[in-house]
């Protein structure tokens, strides 16, 4: 599991505007989604920290099922051949980023010990964020079912769930990362977009606190 921390001067920062630490101090269950981002074989075998956070992302995932709310399971689709993309990262890794994701239904594609039920949602997005403009249908499904809180998990904490997270709440969820069940490359990458999110865009909990604010009843 990655160290994480906020730095305090970013508590104190929060607390001096609003008079809290957090932003949110509950969550409507019935109104609040896990979206679990790119939690694909792919990602696991290129970092052993998804092995860590994946017993804290299916807590989560149950915690949402069990007091009615929605579990999102987000994973890479192709985007096809694009140039910037060969221009920027190199024909070969252009390429093996297209197929990360791996083929056939969403539901058998997740990552070792993560598993889609009934009533879950599947969604494959192209670009970076779940959420950017034409990426995939997450936004208009979370609207379709009232969902005004996103809870925010998978890999990589600094590349496609920070990319999620910022546009959540530009969109204007009450958004919350979890910082133990987020798997970056290292550490401080982990720590340092923690930091950038707590101070910008949305609150950075722990899945204890995440459970606690479900009113689930549930410790990790």
């Amino acid at each position: 599991m990655h160290r994480w921390e906020i730095p305090e001067r970013e508590y104190a920062r929060h607390e001096a505007r609003r008079g809290r630490r957090h932003a949110y101090e509950s969550l409507d269950p019935t109104r609040t989604a896990l979206l679990a981002v790119d939690l694909v074989p792919f990602f696991y075998e290129a970092n052993a920290t998804c092995y860590a956070i994946t017993p804290n992302v299916r807590l989560l995932a149950e915690a949402l099922r069990e007091t009615g709310g929605v579990v999102a399971w987000i994973v890479p689709g192709d985007p096809g051949p694009r140039a910037w993309a060969r221009e920027f990262l190199g024909e070969e890794v252009a390429e093996l980023f297209r197929g990360s994701g791996g083929a056939g239904p969403v539901a058998g594609r997740l990552g070792p010990g993560l598993e889609a039920r009934e009533g879950d949602m599947l969604v494959e997005k192209t670009a970076t964020s779940a959420l950017f403009p034409g990426s995939s249908t997450l936004h208009d499904q979370l609207r379709e079912r009232d969902i005004d809180n996103v809870i925010v998990t998978g890999t990589l904490t600094e590349v496609c769930v920070a990319g999620t997270a910022r546009d959540a709440a530009t969109l204007g969820y009450r958004t919350v990362l979890v910082a133990d069940a987020t798997a970056g490359r290292d550490d401080d990458s982990h720590i340092a977009t923690l930091t950038t999110i707590y101070r910008t865009f949305a609150d950075v909990r722990s899945t204890e606190d995440v459970l606690e604010l479900l009113g689930t009843g549930v410790v990790s």
